[in-house]
């Protein structure tokens, strides 16, 4: 959980140079850097951590070589994985989820590290329909979290064959 509250401070905060640094730190690899960034960002107090999650609260500035869908995307994930943990509930506002669950429906880079499900997912709160297959309903805030590899969160929203 201190990863990932230090992961979501970082996006506002990291300037192009020190991504490309991190980037190289990694060997080229993203989702190495990500996690090895929010790693060395989790070892500080906890109030620092929570001071920065605070300071990026309003921040139109997205993290190095993204755009504000992808930042979207972290605080809905990310916030669910935040509050999971604390065994929370902390609702997604359709909208936003349906956003976000488009960009990861069309994501091309940086590559999803997990697949599409094989099924056709319907929200049953908002207007949005993707994929082709067996059916799989919910609200769109879990179709989000199944989206981004989260199964096990989402399938108690879920009805249809889960992957």
């Amino acid at each position: 959980m201190r990863d990932v509250a230090a992961h979501l401070s970082l996006g506002p905060r990291v300037s192009y140079g020190t991504a490309v640094r991190e980037l190289v730190r990694a060997r080229g690899s993203l989702d190495r850097m990500i996690h090895d960034t929010a790693v060395r960002e989790a070892r500080r107090p906890t109030a620092e951590i929570v001071a920065r999650l605070r300071a990026a609260v309003g921040s139109r500035r997205p993290a190095p070589f993204t755009t504000h869908r992808e930042s979207l995307m972290d605080i809905l994930v990310h916030g669910q994985d935040i509050a999971l943990a604390l065994g929370r509930e902390r609702a997604m506002p359709p909208e936003a989820a349906r956003d976000a669950a488009e960009r990861v429906w069309t994501m091309r880079f940086p590559p999803r590290p997990w697949p599409l499900p094989r099924a056709r997912l319907v929200a049953t709160d908002i207007d949005w329909t993707r994929g082709a297959g067996d059916e799989i309903r919910g609200p769109v805030g879990a179709l989000l979290l199944l989206l981004t590899g989260r199964a096990d969160a989402a399938a108690p929203h879920l009805t249809g064959p889960l992957p």
